[in-house]
Parts: C-alpha cells; sequence; structure tokens
C-alpha cells in the first residue's frame, strides 16, 4: 500500500471571500447542515467530477479521528469519484486543516476549497 505524502507543514490560509457559484452556494448547505445534525466541530461538502455532492462531518472517537473533508473526500472515493470540482469546509477555525486540504489535493490540484463561518459566511477560498 503506497504512502501518502505528508500533510503540508504550514496551515493553508484562505485568500479573500469570492463570489460563490450557486453549485458551490450549495455545498456550504449541505457542509452547515452536516456539522448542525451532529453538533460537530466542522461540515465538509465536495461536489464530485459528475456534480455528485458528498457531505461529511468531522469525527472523533478513541480509535478514530477524522477531518469533516477528509471523510467527505472518503465518502466521493468509496463511490467512485476520480476528481473532484469544489470542496467547502464550515469550521470556527480561520484557517484549513493540512490534513483535509491534502484529501483534496489528492484527487484535485486545483478545486477550490471555500472555508465557510458556521454561519455560512464565506470567509475565503484557497486555491493552492
Amino acid at each position: 500500500m503506497p504512502e501518502s505524502p505528508a500533510a503540508p507543514a504550514a496551515l493553508p490560509t484562505p485568500s479573500a471571500p469570492v463570489e460563490l457559484s450557486a453549485e458551490d452556494g450549495k455545498l456550504v448547505i449541505l457542509a452547515r447542515g452536516a456539522r448542525g445534525r451532529v453538533g460537530a466541530v466542522e461540515g465538509a461538502a465536495v461536489r464530485d467530477q459528475d456534480g455528485r455532492t458528498y457531505a461529511a462531518a468531522s469525527v472523533s472517537l478513541p480509535s478514530l479521528t477524522l477531518t469533516a473533508l477528509q471523510l467527505a473526500v472518503a465518502s466521493a472515493v468509496a463511490a467512485g469519484a476520480s476528481r473532484l470540482e469544489a470542496a467547502v469546509v464550515v469550521t470556527e477555525a480561520s484557517t484549513l486543516d493540512g490534513a483535509g486540504h491534502a484529501a483534496v489535493r489528492d484527487l484535485a490540484a486545483d478545486a477550490p476549497i471555500h472555508v465557510a463561518a458556521p454561519d455560512g459566511t464565506v470567509l475565503g477560498t484557497v486555491v493552492e
């Protein structure tokens, strides 16, 4: 089994907020819903190459810890996705976590990752 690349040393910082497309706006709604349903720290949603969406909340168990973005990407891959068009993470943090960023970049070097506050306000977008 190949080793996955290490997460970036520096946390990706979102650029200034951008106007979201209607499709990316839907991802914000899905991510907020995933977070709110279980009272999780984070919620995330991704859209694959076919326009299918996957939403997830962060998981923190004694034997398993996944960011919401990692779980959303894993769900997409498990359903057959080979590329991502966009991602959203809803969080109280001001930066994107390195593990979630790396998971998205495994499938798309150029997909925008929008970071939003719990109220849905887009704080910025990571494009690198």
